[in-house]
């Protein structure tokens, strides 16, 4: 028998029932606001002129709308993700908070066609295979600016690993990779961006365990050389 719904069976966020109800209270703002959401509004303060489109790649549920909501950052606020039961829980909350349900879509960042002032994509690169593909498509989509929450050190490392942490009963694993910082920021660049290294406010340059494995958070700002 051959089927095509892999990415549903294997996608460890459509597994884990604790991530669901967190996402819902962030939805509800009934969970503190995530440090680095706090952080990313802030590098995006200067940067967002009225009008201007931002899009969150690897949204969850959508919450980051309330981080610029709450600062008062002019920027009409888009979301994807992979996860339909993420995307499901921001459609069914966020309107209640003036975000429309179809700013969030169900997106895989490989499947990614778009075009954006800003993209946001926190701690999502690091979870996946490799960078290098959903990177390009956040640098093509963006007209202005990048910013990125990642695991990023001196040297890269892969690691795919059992997720210890998912529903009862599923076995899965996920990658939790580390990356060379100063191979991303090339990389980066050699799309026309200039890019600028800036530390995570939580961690404050220390690793962080996340499913018992240590994360090396960072920010990387992109901006255009040019804005196209």
């Amino acid at each position: 028998m051959i089927g095509g719904d892999g990415w549903l069976k294997y996608c460890i966020w459509e597994h884990s029932a604790t991530v669901w109800d967190l996402y819902r209270r962030r939805c509800l703002l009934q969970a503190e606001e995530m440090t680095c959401a706090a952080q990313a509004a802030e590098l995006f303060r200067s940067r967002v002129a009225p009008g201007d489109t931002l899009l969150d790649a690897g949204c969850g549920s959508g919450y980051f709308y309330h981080s610029l909501q709450k600062r008062g950052i002019p920027a009409q606020y888009y979301g994807i993700d992979g996860a339909p039961t993420l995307i499901g829980i921001g459609r069914r909350y966020m309107p209640q908070f003036g975000l429309p349900a179809d700013h969030l879509t169900v997106v895989r960042l490989e499947d990614l066609d778009a075009s954006a002032d800003h993209v946001l994509c926190m701690n999502v690169l690091s979870n996946i295979d490799n960078y290098h593909r959903p990177l390009e498509r956040l640098l093509q989509t963006a007209r202005k600016s990048v910013i990125l929450r990642e695991s990023l050190g001196d040297t890269t490392q892969y690691l795919y690993v059992k997720d210890k942490y998912l529903d009862e009963g599923c076995d899965l694993k996920v990658h939790v990779n580390t990356y060379a910082l100063s191979e991303v920021s090339d990389f980066i660049r050699s799309y026309g961006f200039r890019v600028t290294a800036v530390m995570d406010e939580r961690t404050l340059g220390q690793p962080e365990l996340v499913i018992d494995y240590p994360h090396h958070w960072c920010f990387l700002v992109a901006e255009r050389e040019v804005a196209s």
